[in-house]
């Protein structure tokens, strides 16, 4: 569990790289600092409330509104086998939850970067992460409603992708789209990245990370649950990566490695809600499916004039929501009433985030502005929000 957990954290390492590589050099820094203050934000806010708010309830004491306390400390029982049969301790648990608690920001760097204000996204992840992710896992893995109810997502299509997809679609919405994005008469124009092989890095890094993500999620180091879980994964992220870049050959009539790349990410996505639950052959149906949903969803992103850079929208929430339902269609759980439940669990989840994400986005606009201004972001926002470039010795074109 704790290597899972150093998997997991590195995944954030993964998150900056393909960011930055398929955003311009002129906002580099800027969205490194959006990445390290959201793993280093998020940590903290988990440890004061975060972590009791999704998990409430040690030894019995459920507290106000089931909410166990500001801070952590183990029970009783939390160092001892009697914790999680033994698996791992209390301190292990919270760190393990801790680092997927800051992956809904992220989700949403990607989408608004290169026209938010620091600051204003930086209050944002303060609430979303520390208040509104942490009540979503309550919900399903904090033995809430869903999870009584039978809704089921084995590592987070749902309770961490989608979360953190509902709120960079809210959020595109209320920025717009970047300058030169769309024409006049609103034809998308591509503003491609300025390091792709960066780009390339970090979707390995982050296959490499889902390792830790789904197969962390055992919570034990069961060999059978584990190795089925990390092979289901990689099937998933390869039929992916295959399925976009075939559909976008048809469509486009060329071959994008930014496509194929996001197909790997969707195909992950995809198998995340039910990575113990799939044989091989769904997993690979999974994923091809998934990639093809990535161009969908990307083509459907610009025809609506919403600018998503990184295609994050796509990834995270169409795949998200793709994973989740299909729990109920394939693997052990498959049955109608399954799909069901999957899907009114999706629509709850994305009704309460979109409408909390509206608010503070909203109330954050109103407040204190949520974009830069147009000679900023025409500048870029590294010299403006920074004073720095990334690469002060090396001019990129």
């Amino acid at each position: 569990m704790m290597i899972c957990t150093g998997l997991v954290f590195f995944m954030h390492l993964g998150f900056s790289f393909l960011e930055i590589g398929l955003t311009r050099q002129k906002n580099t820094i800027n969205i490194l600092f959006k990445n390290v203050f959201i793993i280093c934000a998020g940590l903290l806010l988990y440890y004061i409330g975060g972590f009791n708010l999704m998990y409430p309830g040690f030894e019995g004491e459920q507290g106000f509104l089931k909410f166990a306390g500001f801070g952590i400390a183990p029970p009783n029982n939390g160092m001892t086998p009697a914790y999680a049969e033994g698996g791992y301790t209390w301190w292990t648990d919270f760190l393990f939850q801790g680092m997927f608690a800051a992956t809904a920001a992220t989700i949403v760097s990607g989408a608004v970067a290169e026209r938010i204000k620091l600051s204003s996204f930086m209050l944002f992840t303060i609430f979303y992460v520390g208040l509104i992710y942490p009540v979503v896992g309550a919900w399903h893995w904090g033995q809430g409603f869903l999870a009584q109810w039978g809704f089921y997502d084995f590592a987070g299509s749902t309770i961490v992708h989608s979360v953190g997809g509902w709120a960079a679609l809210v959020a595109v919405y209320l920025l717009g789209a970047r300058e030169g994005k769309f024409t006049k008469e609103g034809k998308p124009q591509a503003i491609p990245g300025h390091n792709i092989p960066l780009a390339a890095a970090g979707v390995f890094i982050l296959w490499l990370g889902w390792f830790g993500f789904n197969g962390g999620s055992v919570l034990s180091a069961d060999p059978a649950k584990t190795s089925l879980t990390l092979v289901t994964t990689s099937l998933a992220a390869a039929a992916g990566g295959i399925g976009a870049f075939l559909l976008s050959s048809v469509l486009y009539k060329n071959q994008d490695i930014t496509m194929f790349m996001n197909g790997i990410l969707g195909g992950l996505v995809g198998i995340t809600a039910g990575a113990d639950l799939m044989s091989p052959n769904e997993a690979v149906i999974i994923g091809f499916v998934a990639g093809l949903l990535v161009v969908l969803g990307i083509a459907l992103i610009d025809r609506l004039k919403l600018d998503d850079p990184v295609g994050a929208i796509s990834v995270h929430l169409v795949n998200g929501i793709w994973g989740t339902l299909a729990v109920g269609i394939f693997g052990a759980q498959a049955s109608g009433a399954q799909l069901l439940k999957q899907l009114i669990g999706v629509g709850i989840v994305g009704a309460f985030c979109v409408t909390s994400a509206f608010i503070i986005l909203f109330s954050i606009k109103k407040a204190l502005g949520l974009r830069v201004s147009k000679q900023e972001e025409i500048d870029g926002l590294d010299g403006h929000e920074h004073g720095m470039e990334a690469y002060p010795d090396f001019r990129l074109n």
